[in-house]
């Protein structure tokens, strides 16, 4: 029985129920019963017998009930007044029981959402920096290692150490961005309610971003605009704060930001606003900078001034409220002047600068060590081999020929390489005027009929195999070959009958060098070029009797390069443009080769070098020189019909080609006539003047007057021949097509080479009065 009644009492009690939603009002309770009630009800128990009356107990309510049925009934009654059934209080229960579900929902979806935020918390893991933020500014420098050259990279960021910065630039964006970062756990929960109850109530998103949850998204996981992304972010700021501190996440957050003018980080930032590092940063240039943050392209002071101005204002007014510095200092500050965009070095490939930036980008990608993507974002700084006094000297000489009478340099084309002999580093090169208009390198790229520079390769040929440079030839023209092998005619049509090589040479006497050519064989020729520094694949490179004649077409560089080995005594070394890579740690990731080959022995190059310095010397092809003081040695080149015209000079220290040529819209290859009020434009001619120009302007920088590797050698010496032609005839016939070449063997054609295969004819000189050969031959 006991059992039963508590039972029952659990069913029946609403106490618990009550305390939470209110009690029943007083109207709805169930009533104690009246006396007459209590008398019926005792006399009714009574019947039966005399039966005893159950013991009475109380209500659930406090009424005393008797046992039994009315009890139950009771206890019923009561439940149902309880659960709001009938009586005046049952409206009233409604209002109690949504809130109490709404008190639990809010509970609920709080547990639920610490416990989601826990569980992503746990599982979060910092991620490795998003690829972007680590892009950095690849450099380039001149050889000083110091001065900059530009930059290679599709992104403008150099990544610096925080600690370098003035504390002032810090503060500056700490209160333009998030005032609270020195405090907070990197999220603002006060700043994400109120922005979040913006965004429900006015339907528009608005940001509560700390400068740790911006770091987290421009660092690790890029732009996100969701909810979720958004609550992502915000555990890894949580994440991040924890794991480093604030002085580490404000540097990452600095060197990664976009601060506009095509800037990320602070340090291009600083540069591309005010033209110096960000450790030089003033206070108020660094207040503007911070200013301009949300909006950087169009709060650029160049772009909207007043707005600038006014986001300047902002964060030294907020500076002074935190503390970071006094009201006096604020006061003092004036808007600062920034660096008008248009000077920025984003001009970097405008001019003849772009040429060299882009052979550097190709040089590092052909030796396999580096990937575009690398080079783009590496933070490389490049050292390359470029003396800046003598580029200029070099770009100013070759723009020389745009003053010349004559000359467009819209189709005509001046290309210059200066090698230095010892190493192979290209210290100056002229590819193009401007690369912005023309892609194609001029020296690198662009090839050219190497016209008479070629004889060089024979002579070194005819030393290996023991001849000497003394020993005389028929410089008779024309010269006939055998069979079909065509006529070779000299320039001007001259005959100079008996002449040693060295005479030869400084004439560029074309009959002569064909001769020596059919003694040694034509291959040796090709042989020597090859080992000299002429690539193998070069257009036009063969072992026909012509090759001696230049039918070949080499690029630019590749005659400074093939001339530098005689300077260097016989030594052949690559040309190359970079010197060394320095990676963003400081350690070197990359060094030019420059071990030697020796192509040719010292002895052989000694036997050659008369002849080589007769053409510098009076009455040579570029006599010019005659009074560098420095030995030198050259080599003028005219090809058939002028289409192209060559010098490459050396002295100790440097070995520099100068190619001139002309190519209509198409591309295709047009003579070079009424330049300068010349009809005919030679070798010796602008290529020699151009060479004089930049040689004489670095002439100061020039040490070494003699080549230490030089020797004597004894060759043998015929008897003297004159150095004078035979007497040109006063009249002549008219000149008669040459016979063509066999297809096997194509023949070189007059003064001094055309392409294989055709022929333009004898060049003879005017009937009633011939030049001076010396003053006309291969010029």
């Amino acid at each position: 029985m006991k059992r039963k009644v508590r039972h029952v009492a659990r069913n029946g009690d609403r106490r618990d129920w009550d305390d939470i939603i209110g009690s029943p009002s007083p109207s709805s309770r169930p009533q104690p019963p009246s006396r007459a009630e209590a008398a019926r009800r005792r006399a009714g128990s009574g019947a039966g017998g005399g039966v005893p009356a159950a013991p009475a107990r109380r209500s659930v309510r406090g009424a005393s009930e008797p046992a039994g049925a009315s009890g139950a009934r009771s206890v019923r009654a009561h439940a149902s007044a309880a659960s709001g059934r009938g009586g005046p209080g049952r409206k009233r229960s409604w209002p109690k029981r949504i809130g109490l579900a709404f008190v639990f929902t809010f509970l609920g979806v709080v547990i639920a959402g610490s416990a989601a935020f826990l569980y992503l918390y746990a599982q979060a893991k910092v991620p490795v920096p998003d690829e972007f933020a680590l892009a950095q500014t690849t450099t380039v420098y001149y050889a000083d290692g110091t001065t900059r050259m530009g930059s290679l990279s599709e992104v403008n960021r150099t990544i610096i150490d925080g600690s370098t910065l003035p504390d002032h630039v810090s503060k500056a964006v700490v209160a333009s961005e998030d005032r609270t970062f020195y405090t907070n756990s990197g999220v603002d929960f006060k700043g994400i309610l109120r922005a979040l109850w913006t965004n429900i109530t006015q339907g528009t998103r608005h940001g509560a971003s700390t400068l740790t949850m911006q770091y987290v998204e421009r660092y690790y996981v890029g732009d996100t605009f969701s909810y979720m992304g958004k609550i992502k972010e915000a555990i890894l700021a949580i994440k991040i704060s924890r794991e480093q501190d604030k002085d580490q996440i404000l540097a990452n957050y600095l060197n990664t930001i976009y601060f506009g003018r095509g800037a990320y980080g602070i340090e291009a930032a600083a540069k591309a606003y005010f033209g110096k590092p960000a450790a030089q940063l003033s206070l108020s240039e660094a207040a503007m900078i911070a200013g301009i943050i949300p909006a950087p392209s169009a709060w650029d002071p160049a772009v909207d001034p007043e707005m600038a101005k006014e986001r300047w204002q902002r964060v030294l007014d907020i500076m002074v409220e935190d503390g970071w510095i006094s009201q006096k200092d604020a006061a003092a500050q004036t808007f600062p002047t920034t660096v008008d965009p248009a000077t920025l070095t984003l001009m970097d490939f405008s001019g003849a600068n772009g040429y060299l930036l882009q052979q550097v980008r190709s040089e590092l990608i052909a030796s396999g060590a580096f990937t575009d993507d690398q080079i783009d974002t590496g933070g490389l700084k490049i050292i390359s081999t470029i003396d800046k006094a003598r580029q200029e000297a070099a770009v100013a000489a070759a723009n020389s020929m745009t003053q010349v009478e004559g000359w467009d340099p819209n189709t005509m084309h001046t290309a210059i390489t200066s090698v230095n002999p010892a190493n192979g580093e290209i210290v100056a090169e002229f590819g193009g005027v401007d690369f912005q208009k023309r892609q194609q390198n001029a020296a690198t790229q662009d090839i050219s009929q190497a016209g008479s520079t070629f004889k060089l390769f024979t002579l070194l040929a005819n030393a290996e195999q023991g001849g000497s440079i003394y020993k005389t030839y028929d410089g008779n023209s024309p010269m006939h070959l055998p069979g079909d092998g065509g006529t070779i005619q000299n320039d001007g049509g001259y005959s100079w009958g008996r002449i040693d090589l060295v005479d030869a040479m400084k004439y560029s006497v074309n009959t002569a060098f064909v001769e020596l050519n059919q003694e040694i064989g034509s291959e040796a020729t090709k042989k020597a070029a090859i080992a000299a520094g002429i690539p193998e694949d070069t257009l036009g490179l063969d072992d026909t009797i012509g090759n001696v004649l230049g039918t070949a077409a080499p690029h630019n560089v590749d005659l400074a390069a093939a001339f530098a080995t005689v300077a260097a005594g016989g030594q052949r070394t690559t040309p190359h443009i970079v010197r060394e890579v320095i990676g963003p740690d400081g350690s070197k990731v990359f060094a030019a080769t420059t071990t030697p080959t020796q192509a040719f022995t010292p002895e052989v190059v000694s036997m050659v070098m008369p002849a080589l310095e007769a053409v510098t010397k009076a009455g040579g092809t570029a006599e010019e020189l005659a009074d560098f003081p420095f030995s030198t040695g050259g080599k003028t080149g005219t090809s058939s019909e002028q289409i192209s015209a060559q010098f490459v000079g050396f002295v100790p220290e440097l070995s520099t080609a100068v190619s001139m040529y002309q190519n209509d819209a198409q591309g295709n290859p047009v003579p070079l006539t009424n330049i300068g009020g010349m009809d005919q434009f030679h070798g010796g001619d602008w290529p020699v003047d151009v060479w004089m120009s930049y040689m004489g302007a670095i002439e100061g920088s020039l040490s070494v007057t003699d080549f230490s590797w030089y020797v004597e050698v004894e060759q043998e010496r015929p008897a003297p021949q004159s150095d004078r032609p035979q007497s040109a005839p006063q009249t002549q016939p008219a000149p008669t097509q040459p016979t063509q070449p066999a297809p096997a063997q194509p023949a070189p054609q007059p003064a001094p080479t055309p392409d294989p295969g055709q022929s333009s004819g004898p060049t003879v000189p005017e009937p009633s009065e011939p030049e001076d050969p010396s003053q006309s031959a291969n010029r």
